[in-house]
């Protein structure tokens, strides 16, 4: 029985999903596991044609900002996620509660919000003191410009998809140039 759910597809909205592991155990319990999971991510973002806006993995849950796949439904590339990560996984048992939170975002004010939501949920669990210090979280892209195993879809990804199409250079970002390059005459310049 679905008790009532109604999913509101096809609105040209954001939408933040939560979905969790199985009875909410910490499954997620190594950065293999998690690595595993943003590469499935990205798989599926590839395959359904879909912007992943924000997402962070927690130890027994996730939540993602993403839009809606054209012309699959959401469901369907919530399946595919779910489904392919646990067959890459190869772990006996169930990795997955059955369903997922599925809320339409209908503006700016609601996208911020959910956005800083879940890029401050592994602060306010305890897990690190500061969000770029949680690698599994679309957090460093938006602070630190770094660029991940997750494409995310921001102003400045747009900005490079122009540049590169146009035949412009590569910009280059402080989170992608060391510090032993910064100290270094002749560094590039940022």
């Amino acid at each position: 029985m679905t008790g009532g759910l109604k999913r509101f597809h096809e609105s040209g909205h954001s939408h933040f999903l939560t979905f969790s592991c199985y009875h909410r155990y910490p499954k997620f319990a190594s950065p293999d596991i998690y690595n595993l999971f943003t590469e499935c991510l990205e798989r599926m973002r590839l395959r359904f044609k879909m912007r992943i806006y924000g997402y962070v993995v927690m130890p027994e849950h996730v939540h993602l900002l993403v839009s809606e796949p054209t012309p699959e439904t959401l469901a369907n590339a919530m399946h595919f996620l779910k489904l392919s990560f646990t067959k890459r996984l190869r772990r006996p048992g169930s990795f997955w509660q059955k369903r997922y939170y599925d809320r339409n975002l209908r503006d700016a004010t609601e996208f911020d919000e959910k956005l800083g939501y879940i890029h401050l949920n592994p602060v306010k669990r305890g897990l690190v003191k500061g969000p770029a210090e949680w690698e599994w979280s679309s957090f460093r892209h938006y602070a630190l410009r770094e660029v991940g195993m997750v494409e995310i879809e921001s102003e400045w990804t747009a900005q490079d998809r122009e540049t590169l199409a146009s035949g412009g250079p590569a910009r280059v970002f402080p989170a992608q140039v060391s510090a032993k390059e910064r100290r270094e005459p002749g560094a590039p310049g940022l």
